[in-house]
């Protein structure tokens, strides 16, 4: 979440009288986040997500993410659901942006997530997996394989700003993954940003998945690698934690036992999805507009864990067992 886009409350305020929601008491941006502006509001009925969508979103892809969001919830998962409009739509328009409000789930995002959390992490995740089956619309990743040169050619020039030789080493990575890249592996809706900020916990206890805005059909253990990347790292020394990808691989097979090609792919997979985060911030430290309220995200904290990714032969070096 982030807030690229400002509102004035008068503005809000006729954006409201669209919705049965009660009257604005208060509201706020969060700075968390890339990719859409986003605010807290306060009504007289309770908290609610306002999300405004930025220009990096194809509004054409909006049906598939709150659509997908109603799939979810009505399958067990919880997430957030958007609500719908006097006029019986799901979007309206604010400051020039598509823009829709969403339920409010409780809970807070974890900064140090423990073992038992990841476990809890994989268990969602493969009732997330589950529960998309069945799902009728379409969305490919735009940020897989086929979508990572044509984003490294935006930073690429200067690239060596971030730090000395990184060009030369994501031309390598890139060129290697291309050649690589796994094929025919099992697919479905995946989440694609599970980021410890996108899951809310209350205690140990898992409250809720959040921000589906890179949602899409890809490889499900993609999703799988996405998670050890974003869960299983030390946020101070940086190392890879086996405890958290032990508890949370184990959890996920428990629920959705990953294939031997799935496996086999894993550390391709890992280093893709490595590689696809050091690339989006990249563009973004390199392009962030000023004056913009987003936290920006280090794009060398992804160099480091691809570095890591590259000395893993098999499955077992992330604690994989069984």
């Amino acid at each position: 979440m982030a807030v690229y886009t400002d509102i004035t409350e008068g503005a809000l305020r006729g954006f409201l009288e669209a919705y049965d929601i009660g009257r604005l008491t208060a509201y706020k941006g969060i700075a968390e986040g890339v990719e859409n502006s986003n605010f807290l509001l306060h009504t007289t009925e309770g908290p609610f997500i306002l999300t405004l969508y930025e220009k990096r979103v194809n509004p054409d892809d909006l049906p598939f993410f709150l659509g997908l969001m109603e799939h979810l919830a009505a399958r067990g998962i919880s997430c957030p659901l958007p609500l719908t409009r006097r006029d019986g739509t799901l979007l309206g328009e604010l400051a020039g942006r598509p823009a829709a409000i969403i339920t409010f789930l409780e809970g807070i995002w974890l900064r140090q997530p423990e073992a038992p959390h990841c476990a809890a992490l994989g268990r969602a995740l493969a009732g997330l997996h589950r529960a998309g089956e069945g799902f009728a619309l379409k969305r490919a990743n735009a940020l897989s394989v086929e979508g990572w040169r044509p984003l490294w050619e935006k930073a690429r020039e200067r690239a060596d700003e971030i730090a000395e030789g990184l060009r030369a080493g994501i031309d390598a990575e890139l060129a290697f993954l291309e050649r690589s890249w796994p094929k025919g592996l099992p697919s479905g809706v995946i989440h694609a940003d599970l980021f410890p900020d996108n899951v809310f916990f209350i205690g140990d206890a898992l409250t809720g998945i959040i921000d589906f805005y890179f949602a899409c059909n890809d490889t499900l253990a993609y999703d799988v690698a996405t998670c050890l990347n974003a869960w299983c790292f030390d946020d101070k020394s940086g190392v890879y934690d086996a405890a958290k990808g032990q508890a949370f691989l184990a959890a996920y097979q428990a629920e959705r036992p990953l294939t031997p090609d799935e496996v086999a792919a894993l550390p391709l997979l890992a280093r893709g999805s490595a590689l696809r985060f050091f690339l989006t911030r990249a563009y973004d430290w390199l392009s962030m507009p000023p004056g913009a309220l987003v936290v920006k995200k280090d794009p060398l904290e992804y160099w480091r864990k691809l570095r890591f990714h590259q000395t893993i032969e098999t499955a077992e070096g992330y604690g994989l067992t069984g």
